[in-house]
């Protein structure tokens, strides 16, 4: 247990240790190698100066006649040749010296014991004079060595000098405690002053790093980069990070995706890496873009991206009350978006069940009343008015439009309309086929959204006018075939407010509405039909309609190809009859 808790409690070093440390041992490593260097220099320095004294004592000796004629004599008086020896020796303060003969055997030397051993001297140790290395019995020694001549006779002929003995003189190297000792109080000095200069530069090294890393240690910084790239990867919501100069710290893979950014950005061979990049140079939508470098907080904001129906979510970030960017939080919400618009077209069918029941129980109220009063005829007259208005709006849907799902909605809109007092009017050229499944299942999203938000529109902008004249709240559909490639046209006109032209691009994408301010869901059905219309390879606009033809509100044109974008599948449609 208690092994256990220690080595749970180990810690590890500091930021500051860990760079103390290393300087160090960088340190330790530089006063090595400069201790080697130093040593070399030393022995180098006493080679040259002590060669230079020893082979002039020895050169000294070789020449000394009585020397040179000793040792050329059969008998050699060695106590003579020992005193001469040992005088030039202590001269230049020499640990060994000896006269040998040419080969190399000890003839008279310091050391008597050693008489009659032979030094490893050069080959031409006899021949001519020189200095180096020898091994001594004092171990490694700087020697010098000179030749004796000697034997020279003029009578009864003339003969050339030679070799009969060689004068060394030896010194071994100083110790390394001792050449240690003469370097150590330098080596001394510059490790203490290295020491505290690296102490110095690793506190202050420390404390930099420490403060742009908002204290944490190494190891913290490492586990909170491993927990952020799974975190990153965990989650589908994308998340980009800008600094206050206006680069991409982070951007995860699925803010990628969300916003497009699949291809290179920058020109051919350039790599898919947005971090430390200007937004500006991304590629991104104008207000994509806008959104991104904006520095207010925003929530739950509507965004269209391509096909793409994003929800952006942004904060600031502060650090020591000072801006230092923003994060912005991406989430897709095209297939929910898809689902609240179907949920919103079966809320509209029940709507007019209830709109429906309410006014038949008024028409009931009404016959029950006529009853009472015996008006027998006048209920029959009021049924058949009620049946031919409830055929009228049947056979003036079902003659213009074949396809039965939007036949229907447009019937339950009509209905919704009426009850909130605006009239919702099929145009006359209007003439719509059997459509596929698919295709009129997007037909019906996108005219629904439109004339809910026609209807809206309308009823908000119904009332007297200045003048104290009322203008009938009406919307008007028109719904054809319209190209050589037959693509579906759905128009949707309104009396409301119209859209500012300079607004006619942005209300698709950033969640624009002719409702009034303070509407719930505003600018969610737009976004929606701009994802369908343009996922289809279609297009959507809006402009402002003629105001003295009563038409001075919003005029929104879908087209929407019956052949869907990437696919080559064509809707076989069922011509009108």
């Amino acid at each position: 247990m208690r092994s256990r808790r220690s080595r749970g409690t180990r810690r590890h070093l500091t930021l500051g240790g860990q760079v103390l440390a290393l300087q160090l041992a960088v340190l330790l490593v530089v006063v090595t190698a400069a201790a080697v260097v130093f040593l070399g220099q030393a022995d180098a320095a006493f080679r040259d100066d002590r060669a230079d004294r020893l082979e002039v004592a020895a050169e000294g000796l070789a020449g000394i006649p009585a020397v040179q004629a000793t040792l050329a004599a059969d008998a050699p008086d060695t106590q003579a040749l020992a005193f001469y020896l040992q005088t030039r020796a202590a001269y230049v303060d020499a640990r060994n010296a000896y006269l040998t003969d040419p080969e190399g055997r000890i003839l008279v030397a310091t050391d008597p014991t050693r008489r009659g051993e032979r030094l490893d001297l050069p080959d031409d140790a006899a021949a001519r004079a020189g200095s180096g290395d020898v091994d001594d019995v004092a171990g490694r020694s700087i020697a010098a060595w000179v030749p004796v001549y000697g034997g020279s006779d003029p009578v009864p002929q003339p003969r050339a000098p030679e070799p009969v003995a060689v004068v060394v003189l030896a010194d071994p190297y100083p110790p390394l405690t001792e050449r240690l000792s003469d370097a150590g109080g330098d080596v001394l000095v510059v490790l203490g002053i290295g020491t505290a200069l690296a102490a110095a530069g690793s506190w202050l090294l420390a404390r930099l790093v420490k403060r742009r890393t908002r204290g944490l240690e190494p190891a913290q910084i490492a586990a909170l980069a491993d927990h952020r790239e799974g975190v990153l990867r965990s989650i589908r919501e994308g998340v980009v990070v800008v600094g206050d100069d206006g680069r991409v710290s982070l951007m995860s893979d699925s803010a990628r995706e969300l916003l497009g950014l699949v291809g290179p950005v920058g020109g051919a061979g350039d790599a898919l890496d947005p971090t430390g990049r200007r937004l500006e140079d991304l590629g991104l939508d104008p207000a994509v873009l806008d959104l991104l470098q904006g520095t207010d907080e925003v929530h739950d904001a509507v965004l269209v991206a391509g096909d793409t129906v994003l929800v952006l979510n942004r904060r600031r970030v502060l650090h020591d009350g000072r801006p230092a960017g923003t994060v912005t939080t991406l989430r897709d919400r095209t297939e929910l978006l898809a689902l609240q618009s179907e949920l919103h077209a079966r809320e509209s069918v029940t709507e007019t069940l209830r709109a429906q029941t309410h006014e038949f129980s008024n028409q009931l109220h009404t016959v029950s009343g006529l009853i009472e009063l015996g008006e027998y005829d006048e209920v029959g007259r009021f049924v058949e008015r009620l049946t031919r208005r409830r055929a009228d709006l049947s056979d003036v849907v079902t003659t213009r439009v074949a396809d039965p799902a939007v036949a229907a909605l447009l019937i339950a809109k009509a209905t919704l309309a009426d009850e909130r007092h605006v009239e919702l009017v099929v145009d006359p050229g209007s003439a719509l086929p059997r459509l596929d499944p698919d295709l009129s299942a997007d037909v019906g999203t996108v005219l629904g959204n439109l004339v809910d938000n026609a209807v809206d529109a309308a009823a908000w902008a119904a009332g007297p006018d200045a003048h104290g004249v009322t203008a009938p709240a009406m919307v008007r559909v028109r719904l054809a075939l319209d190209g050589p490639a037959h693509d579906v046209l759905v128009e949707v006109a309104d009396t409301g407010p119209g859209v500012p032209p300079e607004q006619a691009d942005a209300i698709f994408r950033r969640g624009w509405s002719t409702k009034p301010h303070g509407a719930t869901g505003r600018g969610v059905g737009l976004a929606l039909v701009h994802v369908l219309v343009q996922r289809r390879g279609g297009r959507v606009t809006v402009h402002n309609g003629d105001a003295p033809a009563g038409e001075g509100g919003a005029v929104f044109i879908a087209r929407l190809p019956r052949a869907v974008a990437g696919t080559g599948r064509t809707d076989q449609g069922v011509q009108q009859a």
